[in-house]
């Protein structure tokens, strides 16, 4: 089945990984609607553009994802939610004892209890309509830990717990739940750091890449948007429909060592 006409709602989709998603499933066809937390024009234009660009409908909803209300808000703004992509995240990186707790309350709220609110409102939509894909975006963390991480490390594990639960309680219906595992993607914010990271360790930016950023990569290659909006769609189409409960690893070989 085409998902030309379903509408997906991607939450954090204003650059990077959500918004090569927001790209990949508006080219599919669906009606696409962008969030963040800032209310721009800038906001508004992108969506416009990805309208143009492939004759579908685009919407940007601001909503703070560390905020429980909008979280729900946003879905029920959005009207309808046949696919829900729960992507919206943060990131801070401190030994345990020196986390600061008002960063670990943020992270936990971002990454994880958004993904429950927003898929508390999403799924009566999707029942009510008799179909629907909830696909949360994880991470090489939700499956696996690297030190000084440990909000992220617990938020994306949760999310991956949270999916099989909603995929248990939609088992008998045409929804799946699922979480795209990736490892590190080479987004705008990813490439941004590896200059400052490269005068840092007195390296080169090719260095960088390889010794630092990719170390657990096996494959030393990033993976791309494209890759993971390109799996995001598959998890939406007829040969994915027994596909729920699950993660999928886009990780270049991370969760293999």
């Amino acid at each position: 089945m085409s998902i030309a006409g379903k509408t997906a709602v991607i939450t954090g989709s204003t650059s990077g990984l959500g918004l090569g998603i927001a790209r990949t499933l508006a080219k599919a066809g669906a009606h696409v609607v962008l969030n963040s937390f800032t209310d721009s024009e800038d906001d508004h234009a992108l969506a416009a553009g990805i309208a143009e660009e492939f004759g579908v409908s685009a919407r940007y909803i601001q909503a703070d994802m560390s905020k429980p209300e909008q979280c729900r808000a946003l879905i029920e703004k959005a009207g309808a939610c046949d696919i829900l992509v729960n992507n919206a995240g943060i990131q801070y990186v401190a030994p345990i004892e020196e986390f600061p707790m008002e960063k670990w309350d943020a992270i936990i709220a971002i990454n994880m209890n958004s993904a429950f609110h927003t898929s508390a409102i999403a799924v009566p939509m999707m029942r009510k309509a008799g179909w629907g894909r909830v696909i949360n975006i994880a991470s090489a963390h939700g499956l696996t830990a690297s030190p000084f991480k440990s909000a992220y490390v617990a938020a994306k594990h949760g999310v991956v717990g949270m999916t099989k639960v909603v995929a248990l309680e939609t088992a008998r219906e045409d929804i799946t739940a699922n979480a795209i595992c990736p490892g590190y993607v080479l987004t705008p914010l990813v490439e941004a750091q590896i200059p400052d990271t490269a005068k840092k360790y007195g390296m080169s930016e090719e260095e960088v890449k390889q010794k630092v950023i990719l170390e657990r990569q096996p494959s030393k290659e990033f993976a791309t948007v494209e890759q993971v909006g390109g799996t995001a769609l598959f998890l939406c189409s007829d040969a994915a429909a027994q596909i729920t409960g699950t993660t999928i690893s886009v990780d270049g070989g991370w969760t293999a060592l």
